[in-house]
């Protein structure tokens, strides 16, 4: 997502030195890097509850039944779910046709990923026109990326954010969040922020990550807020860094260090930096080289110390500090360092 740093909206810029006092985190300034990365749920306490009922020896209950669906039936996207994909296009297209949104939207997916039929990225633009003219969000929201590329379809900034705006007041998740964007950028500021902030919210409560760590930021830097949206700044940075989403993580360790938004926790501040560390993110491997040597939510580890130091440095991280510590070892306690910062290897 884009950075929220708009010049007069407080607490999104955090520069200085990454260690202000000898308890405190700073984020400073995230270096170039690629991010191809999967994002994955971490769900680790969800897991260990799960495991406490079998380590008791009590027998997880029973899931409530499911309510009988008694709805229209969609033999053309049943058949997609199962994998029959000649069915369903057999089965969606003459509904096409006949001009139903929903099935001009599945023969356009089908065609732009070659599923039963050639892969024919123009004529799943058409389609998905078709169904954005219809009204339908899903399709609303395809054509607005279309439009915003401009490759498939004539490049029109106007329409797409007409149809991007459409589909997330549909309660289009993904078009809430890149509406909430676009307001970001063509309104710079904290009016943007202000404008968005609806949109982020509710594509937030549908866990779109992107949008929980943007509403935390914003809880966090617009000081009109109301106190108890404030409040909640943490609850969503959590709910993204639990998403998986690295920036969060790192975030969520350096609050919880620092004390922003709630209470200091370094164990568990300790905890996320070293999530993100260990995926590779090269801020967090500089902070968590300061809380080895600062003792600060686990035990002092010279070595441990200057390896995530190491493997920030060469990601292009100055830090004059961590060079003191580190040229401050002994021999071996460097190779030792150095051996482990070549064995790393991102999980």
């Amino acid at each position: 997502m884009r950075p929220l740093a708009p010049a007069d909206a407080t607490g999104l810029e955090r520069g200085g030195s990454p260690v202000t006092d000898a308890g405190t985190l700073d984020r400073g300034a995230r270096p170039e890097a690629k991010d191809d990365e999967k994002r994955q749920a971490a769900g680790v306490e969800d897991q260990q509850g799960v495991n406490i009922y079998y380590r008791m020896g009590v027998p997880l209950p029973d899931l409530p039944p499911e309510p009988e669906y008694k709805g229209p039936i969609d033999e053309a996207y049943g058949a997609f779910q199962r994998g029959f994909f000649l069915t369903a296009v057999d089965k969606a297209l003459p509904r096409a046709q006949l001009g139903d949104p929903a099935a001009q939207t599945l023969l356009a997916e089908l065609m732009n990923r070659g599923l039963g039929i050639k892969t024919d990225p123009k004529g799943a633009a058409f389609w998905y026109g078709q169904a954005a003219a219809g009204g339908y969000a899903p399709a609303m929201f395809k054509y607005a990326l279309l439009l915003m590329e401009g490759k498939l379809v004539p490049r029109d900034k106007a329409k797409a954010d007409e149809y991007m705006h459409k589909a997330a007041d549909a309660g289009n998740a993904s078009a809430q969040f890149n509406w909430a964007q676009t307001l970001v950028s063509d309104n710079p500021g904290t009016k943007g922020l202000s404008m968005a902030l609806p949109y982020y919210e509710k594509a937030a409560e549908q866990g779109i990550a992107d949008a929980q760590y943007a509403v935390a930021q914003i809880y966090q830097a617009l000081t009109e807020l109301p106190e108890d949206k404030r409040k909640r700044a943490r609850y969503w940075l959590d709910r993204a860094a639990r998403a998986g989403f690295d920036t969060a993580q790192l975030d969520i360790g350096i609050w919880l260090v620092n004390g922003v938004g709630g209470d200091r926790n370094y164990e568990q501040g300790f905890r996320w930096l070293k999530i993100a560390a260990n995926r590779g993110n090269v801020i967090a491997q500089n902070r968590i080289a300061h809380l080895y040597v600062n003792a600060l939510g686990t035990p002092p580890d010279p070595v441990e110390a200057a390896k995530w130091y190491v493997l920030s440095r060469r990601a292009g991280l100055k830090d004059p500090g961590l060079e003191d510590f580190y040229l401050g070892l002994t021999e071996e306690e460097q190779k030792k360092a150095i051996d482990a910062a070549n064995k790393f290897r991102r999980i």
